[in-house]
């Protein structure tokens, strides 16, 4: 052998060969398996100017539009998705970043109030950057321990805003996920047994939640082998608040039955109204029985920065966990949320450890309680804590504060307008900054009273929301609930949102709906 690289049997150079293997034959890089960094990263800055222009300047443009409706025969076409067996050249791709772009719903848009997130916060997005860029598990101190240290500090920071000087907890997958860690946790720490011996070595438990509590709250106890059937429903009052003397009375039903009364879920923020259950006496009631009382406020947990309004969830110290969801008022981006409990003892880590040598070595060089990936149901957990961290460094708690009142001030403005407008009926007067409506077409003001006005009634929402979507002029949520027909939920969340934006939305709300 000479050394070459060159096969003059078949004609071609093995470099060559590469080169083409590689798409980089004239001079034209092809994405393969096989990437080149320089051609990554310069594809990487391309992408990142399209997301600039595309979602963050022209998605938070009230110019622009908030969705660009497409029904999906016409966008899967629009969009190309079927995956081949070849690769795509850069301009392709970027192509493809673009229309994803395009065809998204841009939640940052100031009209956006579909759901109980919305607008943009620059600095936890450089968060979301950076930890999709380093790519990395937070199950353990040796290959997250920036994040380890940062997950502990955020998790203290939020326990001493409950209430608690101490406590434990963990980043989870969602306010559903927090909820199921709580039903999970307390059923350990009453029936240690489940965890070796599973259900057959219970009893029949309890679960008590209201009526207007989150789904996933029966999510859980399906889930976790308890069972829809042993969900007891606590009765709510006209703003969706718990009634604490039904809570009582079905305490006792459940213990007629032969249940063991487990676990109450009260809610803090409810999905639809935005009701704040009375804490305390529910407390109260936890105490005399002996109950993990667990709060959802996965919604309305924030409003614990604002001193004017954190009144709201008073009583909160007392529970034995919570949920409390930072993607959503804090527009920490999703997801970011976080399961806090009072306990010391180490409960959460004994519920969920297995022990895996291969990752909770206890021989370690470092403290292995920086391990703190056995506390979770997970292997591999994504690092959620970096957004909310670095959002927080950048505004303080006085700056999170102020935007909490800053969305009750605009939840305030806009009730005082629909009160002054003709054809907006409010649901109830609001607790949170979840305004609850109907719109009445002039059609049919003055007929209350008729037998087919409910039904017509049920139909003005589905039929706005439907135009103002295929417009792409804004979004904001709709749906029945025990009795009432299809009313409005309009969310206000974003600080960027203005007077001007509130004043648009009830115009719109008209234009869209007075030829009903």
């Amino acid at each position: 052998m000479n050394g070459s690289v060159c096969s003059p049997q078949n004609g071609e150079c093995e470099v060559e060969t590469l080169k083409r293997a590689m798409g980089l034959q004239n001079g034209h890089p092809l994405t393969t398996g096989l990437e080149d960094q320089g051609d990554g990263q310069s594809f990487l800055k391309e992408a990142f100017n399209v997301i600039l222009e595309e979602v963050l300047r022209r998605g938070t443009n009230v110019q622009e539009k908030v969705c660009e409706w497409q029904d999906p025969a016409e966008l899967s076409a629009l969009l190309d998705l079927e995956l081949r067996e070849g690769g795509e050249n850069q301009q392709q791709l970027l192509k493809r970043v673009q229309d994803v772009a395009r065809y998204s719903v841009k939640t940052c848009h100031p009209y956006f109030f579909n759901q109980l997130f919305s607008g943009m916060d620059y600095h936890s997005l450089a968060g979301r950057f950076l930890t999709e860029s380093l790519n990395t598990s937070q199950y353990t101190y040796e290959v997250g321990p920036v994040f380890v240290l940062m997950e502990n500090e955020v998790l203290s920071k939020l326990r001493l805003m409950v209430g608690w000087p101490d406590g434990d907890g963990i980043f989870c997958p969602g306010g559903s996920m927090s909820n199921m860690y709580a039903m999970n946790v307390a059923r350990y720490r009453a029936f240690p047994q489940v965890k070796v011996q599973g259900m057959w070595a219970l009893p029949r438990l309890a679960i008590f939640t209201s009526q207007e509590s989150h789904y996933s709250v029966c999510k859980a106890a399906s889930f976790q082998g308890i069972g829809l059937e042993n969900i007891f429903t606590v009765k709510v009052d006209e703003r969706g608040c718990m009634i604490p003397e039904d809570l009582e009375d079905k305490i006792e039903l459940a213990r007629s039955q032969d249940s063991v009364p487990l676990l109450v879920s009260a809610t803090s923020g409810t999905t639809i109204q935005g009701a704040f259950d009375p804490l305390d006496r529910i407390a109260d009631i936890c105490a005399r029985n002996s109950l993990w009382l667990h709060v959802d406020a996965a919604w309305g947990g924030s409003v614990l920065f604002s001193s004017a309004h954190k009144h709201l969830l008073k009583g909160i110290e007392r529970a034995d966990s919570v949920a409390w969801n930072p993607h959503k008022m804090l527009m920490a981006g999703l997801q970011c949320s976080v399961f806090l409990m009072k306990d010391t003892t180490d409960l959460l880590k004994r519920c969920h450890c297995a022990n895996a040598t291969y990752l909770f070595q206890q021989d370690k060089f470092y403290d292995v309680s920086l391990d703190t990936g056995d506390k979770s149901i997970q292997c591999g957990r994504k690092v959620d804590c970096l957004k909310l961290w670095l959002m927080w460094k950048a505004v303080g708690s006085r700056g999170l504060g102020q935007r909490v009142d800053k969305a009750f001030e605009n939840t305030r403005y806009l009730v005082g307008k629909m009160k002054m407008r003709e054809g907006f009926q409010l649901v109830n007067e609001p607790q949170f900054v979840n305004v609850c409506f109907w719109f009445i077409p002039p059609s049919l003001r003055g007929s209350e009273g008729t037998e087919e006005y409910q039904e017509k009634l049920s139909k003005v929402a589905p039929i706005i929301k439907e135009r103002m979507v295929r417009k792409g002029c804004m979004m904001v949520g709709y749906q029945p609930q025990k009795g009432r027909v299809n009313f409005f939920r309009m969310v206000i969340i974003s600080p960027q949102i203005t007077r001007k934006d509130l004043d648009f939305f009830l115009d719109e709300i008209e234009r869209l709906g007075n030829d009903l």
